[in-house]
């Protein structure tokens, strides 16, 4: 990576993103996907987003915090845009891979563009799906070169996981899987409450979630608004203010 470098993030997106980007002296490039299009990024929006200077895109899915799910036509008509592009690498964050719902299919960035393998890295972990956001494991597949490099950084920073943990994710990975299906189940349970709960407060939108575990609401129609007290409410930051206070 070069000062100045780009990398595309499909907002909205994961709040570390933009700090990672700028930590290795790159520069964030934000693409608003509008809730109309499901918070999905389209080959025209990616398309007018690419510059010479980008070479990272970043897709997260499900998406962390709208829960969007990208299709297999989803993900190839962006893999024919970057196809044009052979200067852009991509990004697959599929940590949420497993919680996913209303009978939707999962599908791999990488199964879906096998053509641009070469230029993919595929992240995921066991936090999620497996409930063991403590135990920190990660794991990316991708280019040897690249993933040489990461592992590199890697060593010379938290060293490695410990030896505990990655046995616990062995465990996780390779053991039976009837818990994943329970969590899924109750995650979109408690999907399905907080949706009907957030649509019947006035003010306040909720397109159901297709995945991940977060409630991503609106509140476009409460900006402008006067509190009882007589403040106005500018933003969503000031809506979101009074409602915590």
């Amino acid at each position: 990576t070069e000062p100045g470098d780009e990398a595309i993030l499909p907002a909205p997106y994961f709040v570390s993103y933009p700090e990672m980007v700028k930590l290795l002296g790159g520069t964030p490039v934000t693409v608003e996907c509008p809730e109309s299009g499901g918070f999905r990024l389209t080959p025209e929006l990616l398309e007018k987003a690419i510059t010479p200077k980008t070479k990272w895109l970043f897709l997260n899915m499900p998406g962390n915090p709208s829960g969007a799910v990208y299709s297999a036509d989803d993900l190839k008509a962006l893999g024919a845009v970057l196809a044009r592009h052979p200067q852009v690498l991509i990004l697959s964050d599929e940590i949420y891979e497993h919680i996913i719902f209303d009978g939707r299919e999962f599908v791999s960035f990488g199964k879906a563009c096998p053509d641009l393998r070469d230029r993919s890295l595929i992240v995921n972990g066991v936090a999620k799906a497996y409930a063991m956001t403590g135990w920190r494991v990660g794991y990316a597949a991708g280019p040897a070169p690249l993933v040489k490099a990461m592992s590199t950084i890697q060593s010379q920073s938290v060293t490695s996981v410990c030896s505990i943990a990655q046995a616990a994710t062995v465990a996780a990975l390779n053991g039976p899987q009837d818990e994943v299906t329970r969590f899924r189940e109750a995650f979109e349970a408690r999907r399905n409450l907080v949706v009907d709960g957030i649509r019947r407060i006035n003010g306040l939108t909720l397109p159901p979630p297709e995945g991940a575990f977060y409630a991503y609401i609106g509140c476009a129609s409460l900006i402008g608004r006067k509190t009882p007290k007589g403040v106005v409410l500018e933003d969503d930051t000031a809506v979101a203010t009074y409602l915590l206070n």
